[in-house]
């Protein structure tokens, strides 16, 4: 054989060798999340229901015999530093998914990104309605219940036990927090509560008393607040120690309290109410087991950003699976009205918006302890599919 035959032959088995690797090696799957910062215990949250997941997972002999990868990146629930880590991850790493985002404008962000390189996000925690709604894009996905869906069930609430309600409303000024009061607003407005004022602060403030004035003011029977993790905490505190939190009923999106931050909360959390997409608190087979095993991994209790990130992973698999491998295209097209099992029951992703249709709860703060207060059919909290990108 001539030496330019010699070097085409081991160019084409290299390439082949390479080929079966890649298709033989794990599935790597990137996690953007933040680490560090203010919402670092919802990452941990997150963290902890993905490796699980993918304990279970590879124990079980992986999907389609290749081990689950996860490959970690801080975005300090900074929309660009979570770009930047999410291009590392698509380009140095090569990764095959994309999930962890939490703040709503780090999950649009990164989306944008995801599109352009041909690969897919999903995310387990932002609650914007822009992200499956007005800036929908195909290559993004979410598992947990948006604004809108948590919005329907407190609006229920309120319908029933605090009919025509004065409501005042403070959210973090940016996404999410915008998006959460608006969707609440309208919600609750349907059903007859009057909206008396609203004030939006900085993320990650840390006087809070500022704005009681015009709380007080406005003189309103209900709070609703969406602001998350240490500024939970700074504003329930303050609230309570400045005489604002007396005789105010507190309603909230579903990271407002949480596991994480009920603790240093203390008595200050006492009657709050959300509506939210899962509770330690279901009563099923499924449920116990996850429970039971994410304590003994984690020696805490999952909550719903723990739960929600945990059943990701299986809708992957199923999808990768079904897809028969991990090519964005084939995988987009069947996760797209996509059905499967979670702790919260089952789930289904719609395919029009790619938005996840599940059962929703009222959760109530009694005793310290959460209890469910009402729950609402996954298909009633739903709401219309508002997405016309794609």
């Amino acid at each position: 054989m001539s030496i330019k035959g010699f070097l085409q032959t081991a160019a084409v088995a290299a390439l082949v060798a390479g080929s079966a690797t890649a298709q033989d090696g794990p599935i790597r799957v990137g996690v953007v999340t933040p680490i560090s910062g203010t919402y670092a215990g919802i990452g941990q949250q997150v963290s902890w229901g993905l490796d699980l997941a993918a304990e279970e997972i590879n124990a079980s002999g992986g999907i389609m015999g290749r081990q689950i990868e996860l490959i970690y990146e801080d975005s300090e629930a900074n929309p660009a530093v979570a770009v930047q880590k999410a291009e590392k991850l698509m380009t140095a790493e090569d990764v095959d998914f994309l999930t962890g985002t939490v703040n709503s404008g780090a999950t649009l962000a990164v989306g944008q990104v995801a599109e352009r390189a041909g690969k897919l996000l999903a995310t387990t925690v932002s609650f914007s309605d822009a992200i499956t709604g007005e800036k929908c894009s195909p290559n993004v996905f979410r598992v947990n219940a948006r604004a809108g869906q948590q919005s329907a069930a407190l609006a229920a609430w309120v319908e029933s036990e605090k009919p025509g309600a004065k409501v005042f409303y403070l959210g973090p000024d940016y996404e999410m927090g915008r998006s959460t009061v608006a969707a609440f607003k309208s919600n609750a407005e349907q059903v007859g509560a009057e909206s008396t004022g609203e004030v939006f602060a900085p993320l990650d403030s840390k006087d809070y008393s500022q704005y009681f004035g015009r709380i007080r003011a406005a003189q309103p029977e209900v709070l609703y607040t969406s602001v998350a993790g240490n500024d939970t905490v700074r504003l329930f505190t303050q609230m309570q120690d400045f005489g604002v939190r007396d005789g105010l009923t507190i309603l909230g999106a579903s990271g407002t309290v949480t596991s994480q931050n009920i603790d240093a909360i203390g008595a200050a959390a006492e009657g709050f109410i959300t509506g939210v997409g899962y509770s330690t608190l279901i009563d099923s087979p499924e449920n116990k087991a996850f429970v039971e095993a994410f304590n003994a991994r984690n020696g805490a209790d999952p909550d719903l950003y723990g739960a929600d990130s945990y059943g990701l992973l299986f809708a992957y698999k199923k999808a990768v699976e079904a897809a028969g491998g991990t090519g964005t295209d084939e995988v987009r097209a069947a996760l797209e009205g996509l059905e499967w099992d979670t702790p919260q029951g089952v789930k289904t992703i719609r395919a029009g918006d790619h938005q996840a249709i599940q059962p929703m709860y009222v959760v109530q703060i009694k005793d310290g302890a959460f209890t469910i207060a009402h729950t609402i059919d996954g298909d009633a909290a739903i709401g219309p599919d508002t997405c016309e990108r794609f």
